[in-house]
């Protein structure tokens, strides 16, 4: 048995400039964080050495690869050509559609899980390059690459999206202490609303066509590097500010993005003592993030009692393997053509 675990991500701002329809124009950035919240993929071999046996939300048992009705497993598993006799488990601290990234967690994850397979050593870089090869240009999801390499790299970082697909990774080099006392200021909270960030991003997708809406994304990429400044000279209270900064700006991109309820609860949490914050992912549901100081958290907590209070850290190693076991079958598995 083989186990990987993944992080999954937030982000802070720069989000939409990951769309190959904006950095194919203008350089695309995103400052962003993952967080000890995990996708974990598991692979056995298999009783059966003619099918597949994979279980996630549901269990399937496939015949061939064609019968797979899991898009990203069926994809994943026909790149490494496996002919069968092989179980794979996924299982996630969060549920998707929630705005943390998991389906990217999810194909970063098992990519990672079955070169380990291979006794292949991945790269990061290749990791999430291959991730987003499956996702955006086999399966056509209308998503951008900021997911993929958080959940390869791991840490905070800002992450350049550049023409030909090039991705670069900077990592925030601030203390220990700094960041713990930047994570103690964030505050999650989840709507209870899961949605396709699928369908939001195809809305966003079509937007980048209008040069209002261009100009909006565009109009975030230097508060990414302004907020870079500000974590590395301790001014973390500025987070607050470019958090609502953004949002503002991506709630003019579409009405999806938000809704009454989500509206309504942001205004009681910066009434209480946020100084900003955003919903996470592509929009219309799932996790609220704010930044609040210490001293107001408790009101704002009180304020949002109705929602499930989520409690994290920042993660920094990113996708890993954190157990092989002995092979079932004497080394002679027979995954692999």
């Amino acid at each position: 048995m083989i186990i990987t675990r993944t992080p999954f991500r937030i982000s802070f701002i720069g989000g939409g400039s990951d769309l190959k329809d904006f950095y194919s124009k203008k350089k695309g950035a995103v400052l962003s964080t993952t967080i000890n919240k995990y996708m974990y993929i598991s692979s056995h071999p298999f009783f059966n050495r003619k099918v597949f046996q994979l279980k996630y939300s549901k269990t399937e048992l496939a015949n061939s690869l064609n019968d797979i009705q899991h898009p990203i497993l069926r994809e994943v598993l026909r790149k490494f050509r496996i002919k069968g006799g092989l179980e794979i488990s996924s299982n996630a601290d969060i549920p998707a559609g929630t705005g943390l990234g998991s389906s990217s967690a999810f194909t970063v994850g098992l990519l990672h899980n079955l070169y380990t397979s291979q006794a292949k050593y991945i790269s990061k870089n290749k990791l999430a390059d291959d991730a987003c090869a499956i996702e955006i240009d086999i399966l056509k999801e209308p998503i951008g690459r900021q997911d993929q390499y958080a959940s390869a790299f791991g840490g905070l970082n800002i992450i350049e999206f550049l023409q030909e697909d090039n991705v670069q990774v900077e990592p925030i080099a601030i203390n220990s202490a700094d960041k713990r006392k930047l994570q103690n200021n964030l505050l999650m909270f989840y709507t209870k609303i899961q949605r396709s960030a699928s369908e939001v991003l195809k809305k966003q997708k079509s937007f980048m066509a209008d040069r209002d809406k261009f100009g909006l994304v565009e109009e975030m990429i230097p508060y990414v590097y302004k907020l870079r400044d500000a974590l590395y000279q301790r001014q973390f209270d500025y987070l607050g500010e470019i958090l609502h900064k953004g949002w503002c700006l991506k709630k003019k991109i579409t009405k999806e993005i938000s809704n009454e309820n989500i509206d309504y609860y942001y205004k009681k949490a910066l009434e209480a003592g946020a100084l900003g914050g955003k919903l996470l992912g592509a929009g219309g549901g799932g996790f609220l993030l704010f930044y609040c100081p210490l001293k107001k958290q408790n009101k704002v907590r009180k304020e949002l009692k109705y929602l499930f209070e989520l409690k994290f850290d920042f993660d920094y190693e990113g996708s890993k393997v954190i157990y092989i076991g002995e092979d079932d079958w004497g080394g002679e598995s027979g995954f692999f053509e």
